[in-house]
């Protein structure tokens, strides 16, 4: 159980985040809280984190990332409306916000891409791809595939009666086939992420 005090902090920190998208230094907890000595804010940061709320990065003014429940809703973007990516449309402001928690889920992990074999695909070098794990996959989906225990791609599949074919998505690559059980799927691409700064 948190104290009153170590509530208030989180709370603080929490909001923060929402208001700042950034964890809040020692300084800004501790002036945010009323606090005098950055070593009181410091305990309650502590304390936060042996209880699971928080977990502190060291070495960063800014080491404060939200775990678990503490976290939930934070995940949010306000959902403007549409753009065209054709035609132009009207300018239609919406009031909605976009839960980037929906993307993520618990079963999913992030790869980030090296190499331009998806290019075709619009998977760029150095995009973020988004994995649901799952030992299957249909035909002509782009899967994270493990061969001979030891290489991962990233690679469109298509089975075939005892073989199994890895394909890229680029003209200037050939498709390699393997045995079945040479090749393991450790999960398909379900989104991708790129950041342009």
């Amino acid at each position: 159980m948190l104290s009153k005090r170590q509530q208030e902090t989180l709370s603080f920190i929490r909001g923060h985040f929402a208001r700042k998208s950034e964890a809040p230094s020692l300084a800004e907890i501790a002036e945010g809280m009323g606090i005098h000595s950055r070593a009181a804010a410091h305990r309650h940061v502590q304390a936060l984190a042996a209880a699971g709320y928080i977990e502190q990065v060291q070495g960063r003014k800014r080491g404060i990332r939200l775990m678990g429940e503490a976290a939930e809703g934070l995940l949010e973007l306000p959902l403007v409306g549409r753009i065209a990516a054709g035609l132009p449309i009207e300018a239609i402001p919406g009031q909605d916000t976009l839960n980037l928690a929906d993307f993520l889920g618990s079963d999913q992990f992030a790869l980030q891409v090296q190499g331009d074999s998806m290019i075709g695909a619009g998977i760029l070098n150095g995009d973020m791809v988004i994995v649901q794990r799952t030992s299957t996959a249909r035909d002509g989906s782009i899967v994270v595939a493990l061969i001979d225990g030891a290489e991962a791609t990233l690679k469109r599949i298509k089975h075939n009666n005892d073989t199994v074919s890895l394909i890229p998505e680029n003209p200037a690559l050939e498709p390699t086939s393997y045995r079945a059980g040479r090749v393991v799927i450790q999960g398909v691409v379900v989104g991708q992420l790129r950041s342009y700064r």
